[in-house]
């Protein structure tokens, strides 16, 4: 993804430049008092963001963004572009400016990158999995607040597609709105009498924990997709089947690295993985001065 491209998926949601701001606020608070009270105003410098250990990278784009913010001065050279596989030891980019500057900017860009790229390197993994099926790997909402677009563009950035951003752009009808609507017939029929009413155009994906809830689904229809909630592999591959093409399918539940290639044999359209964005490892990189 380029840096144009980057900028156009912001337009959805918080803008990223306000998560910086907010970000910069919270850690440099009234200053950075190491760095202002042991280095000469005038000390310039300039270091190298180092790999160190392989993986997908991902943040580049924001700490440039992150730099520039701190002091509009620094000088930004990138080497690598998101989405790039790197090794241990690959050199991303180089700034170079106010050496007080850099070290304020420096942790933050580093959070915001090694939170990235360990998503970026998680996602890749997974989808390399599913090579050769016609599944495509989700991601879901189960993202670190105000870091959702980030987290997301990471997932994208590592070969992943993003499923809804958030409860404004898709009907997601689950367990919850089904008992609380009072049955699978009257959440669909009020989901299609308040997109007609508010005059909305929204995909509905409903949830299914059984055969049962399935068929009945099937029946009734008016929804573009179903999820099949922790679904055993065989039930799976039989559901997918009675489905037959008739709506987009996708599992949900259960799925680790280990069965994640079962379940898309079964012929799934879409696999989500809410672990794509939670319980991550970041990847380890850090910002070298060079002498």
């Amino acid at each position: 993804m380029g840096r144009n491209g980057m900028m156009e998926y912001w337009n959805f949601g918080m803008k990223l430049e306000e998560i910086i701001d907010k970000a910069l606020e919270e850690d440099l608070g009234d200053g950075d008092h190491t760095s202002l009270s042991t280095i000469p105003e005038d000390a310039t410098g300039k270091a190298r963001l180092l790999v160190k250990e392989d993986g997908v990278i991902a943040g580049v784009e924001v700490a440039r963004m992150v730099f520039q913010k701190v002091d509009p001065g620094i000088n930004f050279v990138q080497y690598i572009s998101d989405g790039a596989h790197v090794k241990k030891g690959d050199i991303a980019f180089e700034v170079s400016g106010r050496s007080a500057s850099l070290l304020s900017a420096e942790r933050l860009a580093l959070n915001f990158m090694q939170r990235m790229s360990g998503i970026a390197t998680y996602t890749n993994k997974v989808v390399s999995l599913l090579e050769g099926t016609s599944a495509t790997v989700l991601d879901t909402r189960k993202t670190t607040p105000l870091m959702r677009m980030l987290e997301k563009t990471a997932v994208k950035l590592g070969g992943g597609e993003n499923h809804r951003m958030g409860l404004y752009d898709m009907i997601m009808i689950k367990d919850n709105h089904i008992d609380f609507a009072g049955g699978i017939r009257q959440a669909i029929e009020a989901c299609h009498e308040y997109l007609q009413r508010k005059d909305k155009v929204l995909k509905i994906e409903i949830e299914v924990r059984n055969f049962q809830e399935l068929d009945e689904v099937i029946k009734i229809g008016g929804v573009d997709r179903i999820m099949l909630d922790n679904f055993p592999v065989s039930d799976l591959k039989k559901a997918v089947e009675l489905i037959d093409g008739r709506f987009e399918t996708e599992a949900s539940g259960g799925i680790t690295l280990e069965n994640i290639r079962y379940y898309a044999e079964t012929g799934v359209d879409f696999i989500s993985v809410g672990a794509l964005t939670h319980q991550i490892k970041s990847l380890d990189m850090s910002l070298k001065a060079v002498k």
